[in-house]
């Protein structure tokens, strides 16, 4: 047994890093840049300090305030939220956060991600009540005899499967479910704990950093720096392939060496022996030459579940509220081909929303970073000072320490959306004095976000090693030089 000396956990990770982005608003000068947003009567609202001020809505109000975006992109909502105006930078008093602020954060945090937290719980529900099914059970025993010798192709193809569905629809929150279905397929076929998280996470995450038509990364990123978010589209999807394709040589290569070794498995040399959250397949379990009529419709009713989620974002622009919903109604079609009673789905449907209730708090203290920087007005001072540190430099060295600066800000402003419509309008009026192509911010923004996605404590990292019970630690014993990998290709990539 090797020596273990545990991290604290997710949430108290996450306090202390509220208690530094408290004390930073104590030492970093408060201020932030003027916002303008489109509100329904044709008209753009200027919010400058504790003023809201009316303008026309016209494109010669965006050509003066020297914003590069076109006036069809808010009218066609490709715009959404505030939009900083270049130039418009200036201090305000100081708000330092104090006790009562820090303590009010996560409270404020779950408040403000009630939405992303109701997702989980209700995933939660309906997976508890499908797997009390033992359905669950006789599909992964089946599938797993049947990749007997070909583990390896599971974690090749799920990979690229999660990488293109975060490059492609920008999917996030949503693989958070597929954590209870993976986990026991992979510790059978011989794996550790590490890998579903390497796979699920680690493949969205590098389909973050390609995003070759991602709505809440690329395409607003591109309408707020006044490009066609199709400039560089073909440039982006060879980046999927590639850095997809390195991440996976990296984890199957892991994943053999645990197989032939259990020993070297990183969460065992870290944590010791530790349980797998869900049920396993036994090791005597056989594989039946034909599921029972029941399990398939119930496994049909799961598969159906997910068909419909990725088409309801992709085609009928749900969101959390939808989903949620969805996962609702399928755990209620689960309990009536079972045919239980109210009283046992309504325990089962509760009992497993209280299994993620860790989870859904993580997710929710990790947004209290963000209120805290917010609420101190530093958030502005941060992105300023950033601006005025790549604004002298040659193309060549602007564009790599661009990179770097958006792997820093990914720690103040984990969402993507929110990311692009506070950076793009002043980085990229920078980047048109700098002599760098549109495009190329737009890269050096995902390709920032997308690095530090894998190790952000603001993102969904926490969460997904809470789903998977595997340290932090154990994380960046395994990522740590892929990180190093990722960062030394983005830098070239963007200056050759």
């Amino acid at each position: 047994m090797p020596s273990i000396k545990k991290l604290p956990t997710p949430i108290t990770i996450l306090m202390f890093v509220i208690v530094v982005a408290a004390l930073a608003t104590w030492f970093v000068p408060a201020g932030k840049y003027d916002t303008l947003s489109y509100h329904a009567g044709n008209n753009f609202q200027l919010s400058r300090a504790e003023q809201e001020i009316h303008l026309p809505f016209t494109q010669s109000t965006l050509d003066s305030l020297h914003i590069l975006i076109k006036l069809e992109k808010f009218k066609q909502g490709d715009i959404r939220k505030p939009v900083s105006v270049p130039g418009s930078y200036h201090r305000l008093p100081q708000n330092s956060q104090g006790i009562i602020d820090i303590i009010q954060a996560p409270l404020k945090g779950v408040y403000d991600t009630i939405d992303i937290i109701l997702f989980v719980l209700m995933i939660g529900g309906f997976i508890h009540v499908f797997y009390s099914s033992g359905a669950m059970d006789k599909g992964l025993i089946a599938l797993s005899y049947r990749m007997k010798g070909q583990e390896a192709w599971l974690i090749i193809v799920l990979t690229f499967l999660f990488s293109l569905g975060g490059s492609s629809f920008g999917m996030a929150e949503e693989a958070l479910v597929f954590y209870p279905v993976l986990i026991p397929l992979f510790l059978a076929a011989g794996y550790d704990l590490l890998v579903p998280v390497a796979v699920i996470h680690g493949g969205n995450t590098l389909g973050y950093l390609s995003s070759f038509s991602n709505p809440f990364s690329t395409i607003i990123a591109s309408n707020a720096a006044g490009i066609n978010w199709a400039d560089g589209l073909y440039g982006r999807l060879a980046v999927m392939i590639i850095t997809t394709s390195i991440f996976v040589a990296y984890v199957v290569r892991y994943a053999k060496k645990v197989k032939k070794d259990p020993a070297t498995s990183l969460v065992y040399l870290t944590d010791g022996v530790v349980k797998s959250p869900y049920p396993s397949i036994s090791e005597g379990d056989k594989f039946p030459q034909s599921l029972d009529r029941q399990s398939g419709i119930l496994l049909l009713i799961f598969g159906a579940t997910f068909s419909i989620l990725i088409f309801g974002v992709l085609a009928l622009d749900w969101w959390l509220l939808e989903m949620s919903a969805l996962f609702v109604a399928a755990a209620v079609a689960v309990a009536l081909v079972m045919r239980m009673t109210e009283r046992d789905f309504i325990e089962k449907f509760i009992k497993g929303a209280e299994s993620l209730l860790g989870v859904a708090f993580i997710i929710g203290v990790a947004r209290g970073v963000t209120i805290i920087l917010d609420a101190g007005n530093i958030s502005g001072s941060l992105l300023y000072y950033a601006s005025i540190v790549v604004n002298q430099m040659p193309p060549s060295l602007f564009i790599v320490s661009l990179l770097f600066i958006y792997m820093i800000l990914t720690l103040v402003i984990p969402s993507s959306s929110g990311m692009a419509v506070v950076t793009m309008p002043i980085l990229g009026s920078l980047a048109v004095v700098a002599g760098v192509p549109g495009k190329d911010i737009v890269n050096s923004y995902l390709f920032g976000m997308g690095i530090m996605g894998l190790i952000t404590p603001t993102g969904m990292i926490l969460p997904s090693l809470a789903l998977a019970n595997v340290s932090p630690k154990a994380w960046w014993k395994f990522i740590w030089p892929m990180l190093l990998i990722l960062f030394l290709f983005c830098a070239i990539w963007l200056v050759f």
